[in-house]
């Protein structure tokens, strides 16, 4: 597991280890459902034979361009890793692939989404009214809409 985790290339701060995944199609569906929102990296063992069909499994429930590393045979002569997209991982694993692999998979990032500038100078002026103060006020609004301070702050002194 420490072995894939380091060749991956993706983050090692935190991961965790979910084993082999569920052979049957629709229980493997409900776990990787339980695990789209998993911020850490996973880590998964699996059988040459499924190889396919798991990172078919991971492309539709993760999203085809989240980041993945197909570890097999490591610390053995034939050692070898592919990193990429999910997507294009599943593809490659169409072909005869075999020995022992451990798939690294990147945790979920949450995109904030873009905000107006206006509905900023909005929720700025209704933490005013409400008795905060403007710096606290731009502070809350910055940090609730993933924006930093000083994009919110110059948006208040746009729109007064």
């Amino acid at each position: 597991v420490t072995s894939a985790l380091a060749v991956s290339g993706l983050a090692t701060d935190r991961f965790c280890f979910e084993g082999f995944l569920p052979r049957k199609a629709g229980e493997r569906q409900r776990r990787l459902a339980q695990l789209r929102e998993e911020p850490r990296t996973m880590v998964f063992f699996e059988a040459p034979h499924r190889l396919e069909p798991t990172l078919v499994a991971m492309a539709e429930g993760f999203g085809a361009d989240r980041a993945g590393a197909v570890c097999r045979e490591l610390t053995k002569t034939y050692e070898e890793v592919r990193r990429g997209p999910l997507g294009e991982l599943a593809a490659w694993a169409a072909g005869d692939v075999r020995g022992e692999i451990t798939l690294v998979i990147a945790g979920f990032v949450a995109v904030p989404t873009p905000q107006d500038p206006a509905s900023l100078a909005e929720q700025v002026a209704s933490l005013i009214v409400a008795g905060k103060d403007k710096k606290s006020a731009i502070a809350e609004v910055g940090l609730l809409a993933g924006v930093p301070k000083k994009v919110v702050y110059a948006v208040v002194v746009e729109n007064p």
